[in-house]
C-alpha cells in the first residue's frame, strides 16, 4: 500500500466501499524503504475508513524461494484472521494472493473473488522475467499455468480489467459463466482535474522546468522499462518536431533517464528537447497541466489484452489528447469509439504524421479538454469503479 499503485488502485476503492458499510482486513507486502516513508499516511487512511491493515515485510531474495516464503506468511496470517473474525468473503488482487484465497475457499467454503489484474503468468514470460530456456523457470511456468486453470475455475467471482480478456478467461476455465465483471483501472477525477489548477501554477510549472511559454509539450508518463517502447516514442517525437519546431518532450518518470538519452543520441535528437521529471501522485496534476498531448506505446502481446493502463484514465480526466498503439486491452476500441485519442497500427512516418495532425488539431480546439474530461469521468471515474465493485459484492454475497 506504500507503493503508488496501492495508493491509486487499491485504497481508494476500499475507502469508497467502506462508506457503503463493508469492513476490510487488508494484508499487503511492503518494501522497507517505502514502508518507512509512508507507513503513517497509510495507517491514517485505513483508520479513517474501517480498514484493518496487516502489513508484512516483502522478501526479495533469494528468487523463487522468497516468494514461497511470502506466500506461507500470507496464508498463515489469512488463516489466523479468519479464525478470529469469520470473514464473509476473500478478495484477492492478482495471482499470488489468489493462491491463498483459493486455499481459504477450499478449507472454509469462503466465497473467493479473483481480481486477476492481468494474465500474470504470461506477463512474466513475455516481459522476459522468466526465461523458458532455463529449466527452473520452465517448471515454474508449467506449474502456474496449471494452477491458473484452478484459480479461474474455482473463483466464485472474477474481476477483469478488460472485455478483451474475457474470451481467453473462458478458454482457460473451459466454460462461460456469468460470474465476471469488467472494472478498468479508474482514477480519482477530483484529483486529476485540470479545472482545479490555476493558470498561474501551470505557467510557473512550465517556467520551473525550463520551457518557453509557447512550447508544445508532448508528455510521457510512467515507467520506461519492460513493456514500453521508448525508441518508437522518440521516432514519433521526431515527426512531431519536424512539424512543430517548438515541440519538447517531457518524461514524467521515476526511472533513470539514461536509456532514453542513449536512444535519443543514436537518433540525433537534441537532448535539450528532452526534459525528465520525477513526481509523486500529489504533484502529478499540476505537472500534467502543462501538457499539450501525450504518447505511450506498449509492446502488444497475449498478456496485454488484459491490461488497462492507469495513465489512460488520468490523462483523459486531465483533458490531454493521447497517441497510443493497438493491441493493449480495450484501449483501441475505447479511443476510436469516442475519438479520445489516435491509435497507431503501424510504426512509420505516415502513421506518425496522421497522429501529429490529430493532436495538433485537438490541442487547438478550445472545447476538446472538457470533452476529453467528460469521457474520462463517464468511463473511468473512481465513483464508477467503486459502484461496480459494490455490484459485484452484492451478486457474490446475495446482498440487497
Amino acid at each position: 500500500m506504500t507503493d503508488p499503485l496501492g495508493q491509486s488502485q487499491v485504497l481508494p476503492y476500499l475507502c469508497g466501499l467502506s462508506k457503503m458499510g463493508f469492513e476490510f482486513d487488508l494484508i499487503s507486502f511492503e518494501k522497507p524503504d517505502k514502508f518507512s516513508l509512508h507507513q503513517t499516511l497509510i495507517e491514517k487512511i485505513c483508520s479513517e475508513h474501517n480498514i484493518t491493515w496487516h502489513p508484512i515485510q516483502y522478501t526479495k531474495n533469494p528468487p523463487v524461494l522468497s516468494t514461497v516464503y511470502d506466500l506461507f506468511k500470507m496464508k498463515s496470517k489469512a488463516n489466523k484472521l479468519h479464525q478470529q473474525k469469520k470473514f464473509d468473503a476473500v478478495h484477492c488482487r492478482s495471482y499470488l494472493s489468489a493462491i491463498v484465497g483459493r486455499s481459504l475457499k477450499l478449507k472454509y467454503k469462503l466465497p473467493f473473488i479473483f481480481d486477476m489484474r492481468g494474465f500474470w503468468v504470461d506477463e512474466r514470460v513475455e516481459g522476459k522475467i522468466w526465461n523458458l530456456n532455463n529449466p527452473v523457470f520452465k517448471f515454474i511456468y508449467r506449474f502456474f499455468k496449471n494452477l491458473e486453470v484452478k484459480l479461474f475455475g474455482d473463483a466464485d467471482y472474477i474481476i477483469s480489467l478488460t472485455n478483451a480478456a474475457i474470451p481467453a478467461i473462458n478458454r482457460i476455465r473451459g466454460e462461460n459463466k456469468n460470474n465476471i465483471s469488467v472494472i478498468p483501472c479508474c482514477v480519482d477525477d477530483t484529483h486529476f482535474d485540470y479545472t482545479s489548477i490555476q493558470r498561474a501554477k501551470t505557467f510557473q510549472q512550465k517556467t520551473d522546468l525550463g520551457f518557453d511559454k509557447d512550447d508544445f509539450i508532448l508528455t510521457y508518463l510512467g515507467s520506461i522499462s519492460t513493456w514500453y517502447m521508448p525508441d518508437k516514442m522518440l521516432d514519433f517525437f521526431q515527426v512531431l518536431k519536424s512539424k512543430k519546431a517548438n515541440a519538447k518532450f517531457l518524461f514524467i518518470t521515476q526511472e533513470n533517464p539514461q536509456l532514453i538519452q542513449e536512444i535519443a543520441n543514436s537518433k540525433n535528437i537534441n537532448l535539450s528537447d528532452l526534459v525528465f521529471k520525477s513526481a509523486n501522485r500529489t504533484e502529478l496534476p499540476t505537472l500534467l497541466s502543462i501538457s499539450n498531448a501525450t504518447v505511450y506505446f506498449i509492446t502488444p502481446s497475449f498478456s496485454k489484452i488484459a491490461s488497462s493502463p492507469t495513465k489512460k484514465a488520468e490523462l483523459l480526466c486531465m483533458g490531454i489528447p493521447t497517441v497510443c498503439n493497438d493491441g493493449v486491452g480495450d484501449t483501441s476500441k475505447i479511443m476510436e469509439a469516442n475519438k479520445s485519442g489516435f491509435v497507431c497500427r503501424n510504426y512509420n512516418e505516415a502513421e506518425y504524421s496522421s497522429a501529429v495532425e490529430f493532436i495538433i488539431n485537438a490541442a487547438n480546439d478550445p472545447d476538446e479538454k472538457s470533452r476529453l474530461r467528460a469521457i474520462g469521468q463517464k468511463g473511468f471515474s473512481l465513483a464508477s469503479g467503486i459502484e461496480k465493485y459494490h455490484l459485484a459484492y452484492q451478486k457474490l454475497l446475495n446482498l440487497k
